[in-house]
């Protein structure tokens, strides 16, 4: 990430003065003893990450979870082929169990010590020892079942044997892991951003706790409120009000934008919550509720403070972990498929008209984030529009001869499989409009309040808008609403067969289409 992150401007833009309530807030400092405020704070990590390239915590833990039931399952066998010299299927019974039991027993134990998790401040001696309490346990209960069976010295042997094979694998490869979490932990990659909105009691607490716990990094405050606010909470600075929260550009950043405002202030919270709807960020109100957290923990009760969600598409770890591995291999085998047809292609833009063959272009992807996007070029290059501010209409003189084939067909955006595959795009989803896109004289996103809800997914290469008519430029405020309604529609119904019925439909659909003008 550029540097220019260091030193964010304040924003332009005056506070709102808020009504006075009875709601704690955290005391601005008097001027004659402020300190300089870090504009970083000390919870940002160095290199800020997109929230489409960090990792998820219980992902990886159940990533971890699934290689160690994998290497105890293996060096079971093993074992107990060792004690089975004429073959596991043909042997006793009694001779076989002991081993199951054994790989079960470890697993089960493994989890009651808790030995997956990788807390943030956990010590590699700490988690050496998880993983050495659930070998003892295992061994103790174990050498209880062997004895009481009565089992033969062979079976005791091969038993003695996978234990000493799987506890040094066990902690060769935990070793691996406490160092890998941590590297990812401080680049970044696997601890959750957050924004806190509103300089209150609530804020602090929260921002005591992510200092105490390290498992979120709170980047900024934000807060309407100028004469009441102070320049930094515990570090963390005051980048704003709530019109420089909706156009910062640490926002693609965020995974969750947390309203600490005292849930009690209801008209100061409406308030809040309308003006902060048009982000494609999660947001979540701080309550105070009992009961135990959810899955997903961290974010669920972030630093240890429950949370309500108001707005923003709920993240579903295993939908989104089916429709990657959906782009990869669908997509991998598209591009395999479609090199001769890129080759081709490639070689008629080159004899066609001067300039090179491939055309990149900023487009907005998830959560706001700015990609860049590759497409075979289709307009004369000294006419090129890298920031798409003027859309293609029928007959546009720009547009080459095979230009204007290749956008007919959209054979222009194969390139994009290689977006897909580096995991910018999808395969399906909303198609990627530039920042800059202008329908008419007015920047597109302008014209509908809730289009940033379209970035709350990946950009796709084809969408439901495509097969649902909605394909070519939106040069009316009619057409973006209806582009805009269309992709929230697949967002909210997204499954991995609507996936494939939308891909089946891309082609006929095209072929099927006179009218578009791209």
């Amino acid at each position: 990430m550029p540097h220019a992150f260091n030193s964010l401007p304040e924003p332009d833009e005056p506070f709102a003065e808020a009504p006075a309530t009875d709601e704690p807030v955290v005391r601005p400092m008097p001027a004659a003893i402020r300190r300089p405020v870090d504009r970083r704070g000390p919870l940002r990590p160095g290199r800020l990450i997109s929230t489409r390239s960090r990792l998820k915590g219980e992902v990886l833990a159940k990533t971890f979870t699934g290689v160690d039931a994998g290497v105890i399952l293996i060096l079971s066998w093993l074992a107990c082929g060792l004690a089975n010299p004429a073959g596991i299927w043909v042997s006793p019974v009694a001779t076989v169990v002991p081993f199951a039991l054994g790989a079960v027993l470890l697993m089960l134990s493994l989890q009651a010590a808790g030995a997956h998790g990788f807390r943030s401040r956990e010590s590699l001696v700490l988690q050496l020892g998880r993983v050495t309490g659930a070998f003892a346990l295992t061994a103790a209960l174990l050498g209880a079942a062997l004895a009481v069976t009565g089992s033969a010295v062979g079976v005791w042997q091969a038993e003695g044997l996978w234990f000493c094979l799987a506890f040094a694998s066990l902690y060769l490869l935990h070793v691996w892991w406490w160092i890998s979490v941590r590297r990812l932990r401080q680049s970044g990659r696997l601890t959750p951003n957050v924004v806190v909105v509103g300089a209150t009691a609530n804020a602090e607490r929260l921002i005591e706790n992510a200092l105490a716990s390290r498992e979120v990094a709170v980047l900024g405050v934000f807060d309407d409120r100028r004469g009441r606010a102070p320049d930094d909470i515990k570090g963390v600075p005051m980048l704003g009000d709530t019109t420089a929260l909706i156009g910062h550009r640490i926002m693609p950043y965020v995974d969750r934008v947390v309203i600490t405002v005292t849930s009690t202030a209801q008209a100061r919270v409406r308030g809040l919550v309308e003006r902060l709807r048009v982000l494609p960020n999660e947001i979540t109100l701080i309550v105070d509720l009992g009961g135990e957290a959810g899955p997903n923990a961290v974010l669920e009760r972030l630093a240890d403070i429950p949370l309500a969600q108001i707005s923003g598409a709920r993240i579903d770890d295993r939908r989104a972990l089916i429709k990657r591995a959906q782009d990869l291999v669908i997509g991998g085998l598209a591009l395999v498929l479609a090199v001769p047809i890129m080759a081709g292609v490639a070689l008629a833009i080159r004899l066609d008209s001067p300039g090179p063959v491939l055309f990149r272009q900023r487009r907005q992807g998830f959560n706001n984030e700015e990609i860049v996007v590759w497409k075979f070029r289709s307009m004369r290059h000294d006419l090129r529009d890298e920031r798409s501010e003027r859309q293609v209409f029928t007959g546009d003189p720009r547009v080459t001869r095979v230009g204007g084939f290749i956008r007919k067909t959209s054979l222009d955006e194969l390139p994009q499989i290689i977006n897909v595959l580096a995991g910018e795009m999808s395969l399906v989803g909303p198609r990627p409009h530039s920042p800059t896109m202008k329908t008419g004289e007015v920047e597109s996103a302008r014209l509908v309040a809730e289009y940033a809800h379209r970035h709350r997914m990946k950009p796709g290469m084809t969408g439901w808008a495509a097969i649902k008519g909605s394909r070519g430029p939106v040069d009316t405020p009619e057409r973006v609403k209806r582009r805009v309604a269309l992709d929230i529609e697949y967002i909210e119904r997204q499954s991995f067969w609507l996936d494939m019925f939308i891909m089946a439909m891309t082609l006929p659909c095209l072929l099927g289409d006179r009218r578009a003008a791209r």
